[in-house]
């Protein structure tokens, strides 16, 4: 069952960074969290969920990252069936391709992760960047699920993503992002041959994602695709 409550004492957050030879950002800091029966050496390989927070979780408090999404599962005792991986986006900035796949590089080296099988999510500022970071970077993912975000700026998309399999939500009383950045995206795609997914959940506010990531569903989706 995906997630399911823990069993024993669930698997730390484990804190960690890498150092990123890039211009504006020299190190990026991240949570990983491990399957219990993660075995580096056992010759299996696991599917690995990169996920990026919103714009509240800014800063260097790496605690924070852990206030929604999968990160805040974990800490609650949920045991999931692959690696999570969760970066800090530094105070005033926003989330940028090239520190997170290099983040990537270094984790899919650092950890057992079976490359055919990562996914991508992340919520409203993260949102925005797991469309942006899957269209430009289509051939890393097996699959993205952006939550509140929306398109805006990517000359990839929506093309990128024809084959993406791409399960977005968003709340239709979303007044900090609008429901509309979501369903054009979808109808974007829809509208060259994709075939994405869409949740839209009614008398909901910007805080889609407690709904989203409580469900057993979406990590069942995930787990169903690989990449070719």
């Amino acid at each position: 069952s995906m997630p399911a409550p823990a069993q024993s004492p669930s698997s730390p957050l484990i804190e960690a960074s890498v150092q990123l030879d890039l211009p504006r950002q020299t190190e990026m800091r991240y949570l990983v969290y491990l399957p219990p029966d993660y075995h580096p050496a056992g010759g299996t390989t696991w599917p690995l969920m990169l996920f990026l927070h919103g714009a509240g979780e800014r800063g260097t408090n790496l605690s924070r990252v852990a206030i929604h999404g999968p990160p805040s599962l974990v800490k609650q005792g949920t045991n999931f069936p692959f690696l999570i991986v969760a970066p800090q986006c530094p105070e005033g900035q926003r989330w940028e391709n090239d520190p997170l796949v290099r983040l990537l590089d270094h984790v899919t080296r650092q950890y057992a992760v079976d490359p055919s099988r990562i996914y991508l999510t992340g919520l409203s500022m993260g949102g925005f960047a797991t469309w942006y970071l899957g269209a430009t970077y289509p051939e890393r993912f097996a699959a993205i699920a952006p939550v509140c975000g929306g398109v805006r700026g990517s000359p990839a998309f929506p093309h990128s993503l024809i084959e993406m399999p791409v399960w977005a939500f968003h709340g239709d009383q979303d007044t900090v992002v609008d429901v509309s950045e979501s369903v054009k995206a979808v109808e974007a795609l829809r509208g060259i041959g994709g075939n994405p997914r869409l949740t839209i959940y009614p008398g909901v506010g910007h805080d889609s994602w407690t709904a989203t990531y409580a469900n057993p569903e979406l990590y069942e989706w995930f787990l169903r695709h690989s990449l070719d």
